[in-house]
């Protein structure tokens, strides 16, 4: 797995107008009683109102089940389309949620089928109709596997209820960075290429002391909207080590773009502060100190301490 597909802080899974942001017409009544085996809603069953979910009891469902508490009259979704959902997620078994987007107060953003999530939404979600309620029993092979997730345990059945609040399809995505060459003038800064060939760029690190605080610069500059702190995009990258010059991290490598499901959920706050108010289609330059990458944590590849390089385009917005 690539390292920037990992920086992502998915609210422990993981705004164009919609389709339609219908709700269902809900039931009076405060519980759902599943027909499927999967835990009961006890209370706040209706579409907008934050659940309480039973634990799940017996041996879980092997396989992905997909439950609708609540038939939504919106159109249905897809693949490739942006999704906005609310949604509480807890642990077969346990009574405890790990995460909720209602007491957020901020509804979750994803594109289906983009990889953004875990497999289980991906697939469970497609297909149901805005303003919807469902219920999903996701197998491990499916959610986090044997590694887990924060305060999932490893081999996890999860379950989740989720809102489907609106849906909308996304501009299509750039293959490659578009629009104006920046002049690259300051020697002190790392040059990068500006091919638009689909390979990676070449990254040249000067031999001087880096920057301390945060550089983010067009190498091209694109002509598409500007990138909003809570939009999902798609990127290209690859990232160096500034003190030795070494390749850490290269999305080019697979020959496929990352998806970035919100900006402002990313670890890195420098790659988050680095692109919002940059236009799609650009190539920038970043160079994150120490404080605006990896910190005083070394990661695989990054000693602690670094100041780190990055060539990254902006390729579309989810």
């Amino acid at each position: 797995m690539r390292r920037l597909a990992a920086l992502l802080v998915v609210p422990a899974l993981l705004l164009a107008a919609g389709c339609g942001g219908d709700k269902g017409s809900d039931s009076d009544s405060a519980a759902f009683k599943s027909s499927m085996g999967l835990p009961s809603i006890t209370a706040g069953a209706k579409v907008g109102e934050k659940p309480t979910i039973a634990k799940g009891e017996g041996n879980p469902p092997k396989d992905l089940k997909v439950e609708v508490v609540s038939k939504g009259s919106g159109a249905k979704t897809a693949k490739g389309q942006k999704i906005e959902v609310n949604y509480l997620g807890q642990v077969w078994g346990s009574d405890k949620p790990f995460d909720n987007s209602f007491d957020r107060k901020q509804p979750f953003a994803l594109t289906l089928g983009a990889g953004g999530v875990i497999p289980g939404w991906d697939q469970g979600l497609q297909g149901q109709n805005v303003g919807s309620r469902v219920m999903l029993s996701i197998p491990p092979s499916l959610g986090y596997g044997a590694q887990g997730q924060g305060d999932i345990p490893a081999n996890s059945t999860l379950v989740f209820v989720v809102d489907i609040l609106k849906a909308s399809t996304p501009p299509p995505v750039l293959k490659t960075a578009k629009g104006t060459e920046v002049k690259q003038d300051d020697a002190k800064l790392p040059k990068v290429g500006t091919n638009t060939d689909g390979k990676a760029p070449t990254v040249t690190i000067p031999k001087v002391d880096p920057p301390k605080a945060l550089v983010s610069n067009y190498i091209i500059e694109g002509t598409g909207p500007v990138v909003k702190a809570t939009d999902g995009i798609v990127i290209q990258y690859v990232g160096y080590v500034w003190k030795d010059g070494k390749k850490f991290d290269d999305g080019y490598a697979t020959g496929k773009t990352t998806p970035i499901t919100a900006l402002n959920q990313l670890q890195i706050k420098g790659l988050a502060n680095g692109v919002a108010g940059k236009k799609v289609g650009s190539r920038l330059l970043l160079v994150l100190p120490p404080s605006e990458g990896f910190g005083a944590t070394a990661q695989q590849g990054v000693p602690a301490n670094s100041t780190v390089v990055f060539s990254l385009d902006i390729l579309g917005l989810l």
